[in-house]
């Protein structure tokens, strides 16, 4: 059995929070990306525009957000019944590859500018100023932005953050190869635009593994399944419980459970059980949605009862055992239990009340038992009315 997990006024909080502090990024890289740009253009320093090329990069990243914020937020449907979380995993994973393709060209460019002597130039100490605002800018902005990332638990606006953050860094190098380069160490400039295209790598590999891992069912870390695993165990009446598997779905996770109950226990009793530990999963975890299967006896290692026939079958071979005449039973039970099958068979009242008949089917009962293959016992109840 299983059941979605829906808060409308949740996923709606949420969209509008992720747009704001996204927005507020937006402006903010679109303002950087076009004073380091021209600046590092006409004051000649190769760093500043590497790092205006990585705040572009964070423009573009922004943008992608925005998108996938608005799509994975979509509510489940019935194309996709799990809902549209894993639209920012895979989000996530193509702003990875991006940063990673815009570092290595940057590194190869700044590489082969370092080969040549006359492409080394002093640069203008305008440049000075400009890094240094943004690198202010930078790190005010991912603070921002982690912040909201924790409130909302977002993993694509966190990977946004700490772009900021890497660029914040990157932002540093620049200073430092401005600086020296003011100072006269001119090919200290290119060694920061090279340190800044390596970070670019760096951070877009890290993102697109993190993004890839999740896209193929990555299960969660351990102390989370311990966690969830002790919620479960603690449901009153789960008597057991084996095949705990989970998957992230975006910021929050799949579950899948066995628990093991009382084999003698009704369908309703047993449903009513998982439904409960089902519901404390979603209740105390970041939990997308919980599937949890019953099951009477530990089928973790071997399942004993999987070779038994299906109830019609059963039923025709108890009745080929019992005698002729013998009245309808108005209800038979069987239970399915360590490789052989327990039947409660519920016979009318009327026959009940003769002992001698009983007594002459109960020891019947027990000699077909005795030698039977399929059937361990046979028991005779009175149906009730």
């Amino acid at each position: 059995m299983h059941a979605h997990s829906s808060h409308p006024h949740r996923h709606s909080d949420r969209y509008h929070e992720t747009q704001k502090s996204t927005w507020v990024s937006v402006w903010i890289n679109f303002f950087l990306t076009v004073l380091q740009i021209v600046v590092g253009y006409f004051g000649r320093s190769q760093a500043l525009m590497a790092d205006g090329l990585h705040s572009l990069s964070d423009l573009l990243s922004d943008f992608l957000v925005l998108y996938a914020n608005r799509e994975s937020n979509r509510l489940a449907d019935a194309a996709h019944p799990y809902g549209h979380a894993r639209i920012e995993t895979a989000a996530t994973f193509i702003l990875g590859v991006v940063l990673a393709g815009l570092g290595l060209a940057l590194l190869w460019g700044a590489g082969a500018k370092l080969q040549d002597p006359s492409a080394i130039q002093s640069v203008h100490v305008a440049t000075l100023y400009i890094a240094l605002i943004t690198l202010a800018s930078k790190e005010l902005l991912y603070r921002y932005l982690m912040a909201v990332a924790k409130k909302l638990r977002s993993q694509l606006l966190a990977a946004n953050a700490w772009h900021s953050r890497s660029d914040a860094a990157s932002s540093l190098v620049v200073v430092v190869g401005i600086g020296g380069n003011l100072l006269g160490y001119r090919f200290l400039d290119l060694i920061a635009a090279v340190l800044v295209a390596f970070m670019i790598v760096h951070m877009g590999w890290k993102m697109a593994f993190q993004a890839l891992s999740d896209l193929i069912d990555t299960a969660l870390d351990e102390a989370s399944v311990a966690n969830i695993r002790a919620t479960i165990a603690s449901t009153p009446g789960v008597l057991g419980l084996h095949e705990l598997r989970t998957r992230k779905m975006g910021d929050q996770a799949l579950v899948d459970a066995h628990i093991l109950v009382d084999p003698r226990i009704s369908v309703s009793e047993g449903h009513h059980i998982a439904e409960r530990a089902r519901k404390r999963v979603l209740e105390t975890h970041e939990v997308l949605d919980v599937m949890v299967h019953i099951d009477p006896e530990d089928d973790a290692t071997a399942t004993p009862s999987a070779h038994l026939p299906g109830r019609d079958e059963l039923i025709a071979h108890l009745n080929a055992a019992l005698p002729d005449g013998l009245p309808t039973p108005e209800r038979i039970v069987l239970h399915y239990l360590d490789g052989k099958v327990e039947a409660e068979l519920f016979m009318p009242e009327a026959f009940c009340a003769q002992p001698a008949q009983m007594a002459r089917l109960r020891t019947g009962l027990d000699q077909f038992v005795r030698d039977d293959p399929l059937f361990r016992s046979v028991c005779l109840e009175k149906a009730a009315h």
